[in-house]
This record gives C-alpha cells, sequence and structure tokens, in this order.
C-alpha cells in the first residue's frame, strides 16, 4: 500500500506538497499534488477532529465572475479566485476567444480585461474537459461571436446533455446545434450574435442552462425574457448567478423562479470582486466534525454567503450536531461532544444536491435510516451519483435503496461493523472527497484515483491531512 499511494492519518503523516513549497509561497500553487498522484490513497481513523480551515475559493463564484469579467466593458480584477481543473478550463477557454487574462496563483487573483460583449476571437476550437459549468455558459457566450466555433469535452462530457439550452438558443436567434446529434457536445456555433426576445428551457435537468442564459442574455439585440418550464433544480445557483450579474452591473428582474428578464441596454462593468471560500469544499469539513464527534470552524463562510450550499449545516443540524454561525466563521461540534448520538433524517436536498455525497458519508454513522429525496438531477453529473453512492456505500457495508430521485441509506445497527472497502470514484471528485471522510473513523479505507479531487479543490487531502494531524 505504501508504495502505491499516501496515507492521511494524524500520526506520521507526510509532509504535504503545500508544506513542501513553504519556502518559495510564489510557486506554491504549482506544485499540485495531482501531478505525481498515487493510485489510490489510504485513509487513517482519527480521533475527534478539533480545528479550524480555510477552503479555496468557490468554484461556481470564480467561473461566474469570469464570464462576467471576461464580457465587461474595462477591467475587472478577482481576488480570491479558485485555482483548480474546472476554473483553470474557463480560464483557458476564455483566453482562446481572445479575452486578456493573466493569473497570479500565489496571491489567488485573476485579472481580465473585458471585451464589452464583442469576442475578439472569430473561431475557436473550445475544449472543456467536463466541466459543466464552463460548457453550459460558454455555449452561450459563444452565440454572441461573430464566426464558427466548436465546443467539446471529455468522453463523459459527450454524454452530459444540452439539447434544452440549443433550443432556448436558437429560440433567441442563434444557430448552434449539437454536431453529432446526440442533444450532448460536442456543438458547432456559426455566431452571428444573439437576437433576443422569449425563450423557454427546462428547469429540471441543470439550472446552468438557465445561468448560461442569463448571462449572455445582457449582449443581446433586444432584451431576453426567459420562462422556465418545470420545477427549477438547484435554485440558489440561479440565486448566485444573479448576485454576480448584479455585481458586474446588470440587474435582471426575477419572478419567483419561472421568469426572467434581461435588460440590454447596459454592459457589465468591470470592477474588483473578492470571491468568498467555497461552500461545498466547506461540507467536507463540517462532515468531518459529524462523522469524527470533533469541532471544525471554517472561516470566511456565514449565513449571508451568496452559496446555498451553507445550509448543509442545518441538515447535520437536524442529525443531532450544534452549529455556531459568526459574522465570517461557521463551526459545527459533533452530536457526540454533547453526550448525543448522531440520527438518520429525511431530507430534499434538491437546493443543495452537490452535498449529497457528504450527506450520504455521514448517513453511515447515524442511529437509523436517512431518506435523501428531490435530486434525479445528478444522475446527469460527473457520473451518476446515485447509482455511484449507492454502490460505494454497499462495500462499507450499508444497505442502500436507491431510487428515482434519491437513496436511503440504513447503516449496520451497530456502528463497529462497518468495515473497510476500496472505493472508486469514477473520476468525480466528490465522490473522492466525501467518502474519504468514512475513513477517519472506519479501518481500512482507500480511495482510488484521488487525483480527480484536482477538479474543484486540488489540496484537499493535504487540507485533511493538516487538520487531522493538527487534531
Amino acid at each position: 500500500m505504501e508504495d502505491r499511494g499516501r496515507q492521511v492519518s494524524g500520526e506520521g503523516a507526510q509532509p504535504s506538497s503545500r508544506d513542501s513549497a513553504s519556502s518559495a509561497p510564489a510557486e506554491r500553487s504549482a506544485v499540485r499534488p495531482w501531478h505525481a498522484t498515487p493510485e489510490e490513497i489510504e485513509i487513517r481513523p482519527c480521533g475527534a477532529l478539533r480545528g479550524s480551515v480555510r477552503p479555496p475559493g468557490s468554484k461556481s463564484l470564480t467561473n461566474r465572475a469570469l464570464v462576467c469579467a471576461a464580457l465587461a466593458k474595462g477591467r475587472s480584477i478577482l481576488t480570491g479566485a479558485l485555482d483548480s481543473e474546472d476554473t483553470r478550463v474557463m480560464f483557458e477557454a476564455l483566453g482562446q476567444l481572445g479575452i486578456a487574462l493573466a493569473l497570479d496563483p500565489a496571491e489567488r487573483v485573476i485579472t481580465v480585461t473585458g471585451c464589452t460583449g464583442k469576442l475578439p476571437a472569430t473561431r475557436a476550437e473550445v475544449f472543456v474537459d467536463n466541466s459543466g459549468t464552463t460548457a453550459r455558459f460558454l455555449a452561450a457566450v459563444l452565440t454572441l461571436g461573430q464566426g464558427i466555433y466548436r465546443l467539446d469535452g471529455a468522453p463523459r462530457m459527450r454524454e452530459r446533455p444540452i439539447q434544452d439550452l440549443v433550443d432556448a438558443l436558437r429560440a433567441l436567434g442563434a444557430n448552434v446545434s449539437s454536431d453529432q446529434e446526440t442533444g450532448c457536445p460536442p456543438l458547432l456555433v456559426r455566431a452571428a450574435g444573439l437576437d433576443g426576445g422569449v425563450a423557454h428551457v427546462r428547469g429540471d435537468i441543470s439550472s446552468q442552462f438557465l445561468s448560461g442564459l442569463l448571462l449572455a442574455a445582457p449582449y443581446a439585440r433586444q432584451p431576453v425574457d426567459l420562462v422556465v418550464e418545470g420545477e427549477l433544480v438547484s435554485k440558489p445557483y440561479v440565486t448566485m448567478t444573479l448576485a454576480v450579474m448584479r455585481e458586474f452591473g446588470v440587474e435582471v428582474r426575477a419572478e419567483c423562479f419561472t421568469r426572467f428578464e434581461v435588460p440590454n441596454d447596459r454592459p457589465y462593468q468591470g470592477r474588483e470582486y473578492a470571491i468568498e471560500p467555497d461552500a461545498s469544499a466547506a461540507s467536507y469539513f463540517f462532515a468531518a466534525a459529524a462523522i469524527t464527534g470533533g469541532e471544525v470552524r471554517v472561516e470566511g463562510l456565514s449565513r449571508a454567503s451568496l452559496q446555498g450550499d451553507v445550509a448543509f449545516v442545518e441538515l447535520l443540524e437536524q442529525m443531532g450536531c450544534q452549529v455556531r454561525h459568526e459574522v465570517d466563521a461557521i463551526t459545527v461540534r459533533g452530536a457526540a461532544l454533547a453526550g448525543g448520538k448522531l440520527r438518520g433524517i429525511t431530507c430534499d436536498m434538491n437546493a443543495i444536491s452537490d452535498t449529497v455525497q457528504t450527506l450520504s458519508a455521514v448517513a453511515l454513522f447515524a442511529d437509523g435510516p436517512t431518506t435523501i429525496t428531490g435530486v434525479p438531477h445528478i444522475r446527469h453529473k460527473e457520473t451518476d451519483r446515485l447509482a455511484a453512492l449507492a454502490t460505494e456505500l454497499r462495500k462499507f457495508g450499508a444497505e442502500v435503496d436507491e431510487r428515482p430521485d434519491g437513496l436511503r441509506i440504513v447503516p449496520p445497527q451497530k456502528a463497529n461493523a462497518l468495515h473497510g472497502a476500496a472505493i472508486d470514484t469514477y473520476r468525480d471528485h466528490r465522490m473522492a472527497m466525501s467518502l474519504a471522510l468514512v475513513g477517519l473513523r472506519v479501518p481500512g479505507v482507500t480511495i482510488r484515483d484521488p487525483g480527480c479531487v484536482a477538479k474543484t479543490y486540488p489540496e484537499y487531502f493535504d487540507d485533511l491531512m493538516t487538520l487531522v494531524a493538527g487534531s
């Protein structure tokens, strides 16, 4: 095991790549754990975690701010920006479109000189890898150009639906099609600007379709009126999109997540924009406190966060944890600290679906079953997350009922009946980060292909190791 991978444990932990770069902070972000990724990482059990952590910047905010800044009039400075595979994909794609960008990885700052809605490049082959936000946002942005563009991605991206977005863009006057007529990328965009007008978009597959349309809409030749058909999933992410647009100078009139009116009489304005830590990433540390019966403080987040995933702590509270909110931090204390036990709950996680895997890990240690509903759309993520979770949670000894819109997780009656397993991650960063937490209590847990965390949180295992070692 040791010759194939690293071990994350409280005793004898090896220095992280982040520690080894401490003598040269300007090069710190260049020392990336996934450059020499082991095949697997073993997670060793530890005691109750106690400490604080500040996760890196929000992926969702970084990519939205990058789009607004790229289309804006003037220069923008994005501070606290996330440097990960997903944000690099967006950064490089915008560069291919002729946008002038500069990244200072040591300071987590991106400088963008906007194009005032006029893409400089008239031809581009845009590769989005497996970044859903980049694919959906840029599919809409490309229609603002004058030229021919092709958007493609990794094999999994070619399986992820985008036809509803294509149909909405066509309704607004765009010439865009699924190049292989699959309803998925690659997309071919013959752009001559976006006319505007009225478009209908389904809300039940991905909120990113709506967000992509909203982000591009201020540069249409006419105002844009977007009508959502059906129930909109992941509403907090649309709220986030509107908030970022507002910060860059565009106010959208929204009616109860069913209709959005976007003006076209003003461009985004360049500005300095601070990006808060990633709330989805924070969920892993909150969960670590719950699982180990410890206390973890996450800095830089509060109830006032733009990110809906801060509501994850409310579910932990229902399970018996204690939550303390501060102006610039949130602390979770495990139920064991108050002499209690984690208890299973029933919850609709539609609004915070990126934390389904995190809650599933906590559910293994609860007294009684946990039922998660309202998340059929996560079958269309980096992997079919419901099927993948059902398969991997069963490896630990849990009984899992996979349902069309969620899961029912029944842990063994005795927590010590859980057993270790080699966990497959399906190239899904959230599978790796969430199920690694099980190893903080259960011996023999290994995570295969841990390098997939580079998609959104390259230093995840380093930060987890630091928290464990400091407890």
